[in-house]
């Protein structure tokens, strides 16, 4: 079991920029994946990015070149950077782990974040809201 808490939600206003935190609990030498996903005022939860142990990120396709995902494995830190900000990116942001599954599932991740046997464990979430 891992707990994930996230940090860096806030306001912006469109166009702006802002990083995202979360802070794993557990050790990370081994194979795990990391994710960032989203959920918008009543729709499901959406994929973002997601790396895993060989430090490989895959995004979701309508999200590629404005979020950056990222880990610092000597501070157990995931990191979501976010660029050129839209209305449509307010969301509740989550960051999810798992510490034992391979690359070939992390991938999966990105587009079923909620699937059995892919992300196991989750954090609070952290709203950014985005103004125009």
């Amino acid at each position: 079991q891992v707990q994930l808490a996230e940090s860096g939600g806030g306001s912006v206003q469109a166009g702006g920029s802002l990083r995202l935190a979360c802070t794993v609990s557990a050790s990370t030498d081994s194979r795990y994946c990391m994710a960032w996903v989203r959920r918008t005022a009543g729709s499901e939860r959406e994929g973002i990015a997601v790396i895993d142990s060989g430090g490989r990120p895959r995004y979701r396709a309508s999200l590629k070149g404005r979020f950056t995902i990222s880990y610092d494995d000597s501070k157990r830190m995931l990191y979501l950077d976010m660029k050129d900000l839209e209305a449509d990116d307010t969301a509740m942001y989550y960051c999810a782990a798992d510490l034992y599954l391979p690359p070939v599932l992390c991938a999966d991740a990105v587009t079923k974040p909620t699937a059995d046997g892919l992300l196991s464990n989750w954090g609070r979430g952290t709203q950014v809201t985005v103004s125009t």
